[in-house]
C-alpha cells in the first residue's frame, strides 16, 4: 500500500475530479454535452491567443488529453446525447 506522502497532490486532485465528473454524470447532473463543452474549454486553454488564464502549454495539453479520455469514458459508460454542432 502506498503512503499518502508518496502520491503527488496533483495525482490526488485528478482522481478526485475525475470521480466527481463521473459521479455527476451518473446522477444526471451533468449531461454528455456538458462534458463535451468542458472538454472544449480545456482544449481552448492551449490556444496562444488566450491570455486571461495563464498556464504552461505542456500542462494545458496534458489536461486536454485527460479531458478527452474522460469524455470518451463517460460517453461509453453512461451514453447520452451529444451536443448539436452548428456549422
Amino acid at each position: 500500500m502506498m503512503d499518502n506522502s508518496e502520491v503527488d497532490s496533483g495525482d490526488k486532485a485528478m482522481i478526485i475530479l475525475q470521480s466527481l465528473i463521473c459521479y455527476l454524470r451518473e446522477k444526471n447532473v451533468l449531461s454528455r454535452s456538458d462534458i463535451e463543452e468542458l472538454k472544449d474549454r480545456v482544449e481552448a486553454r492551449i490556444a496562444a491567443t488566450e491570455t486571461h488564464l495563464p498556464c504552461a502549454t505542456a500542462i494545458a495539453a496534458a489536461a486536454a488529453t485527460e479531458m478527452r479520455e474522460l469524455d470518451d469514458y463517460c460517453g461509453k459508460r453512461y451514453g447520452g446525447k451529444h451536443r448539436r454542432r452548428v456549422n
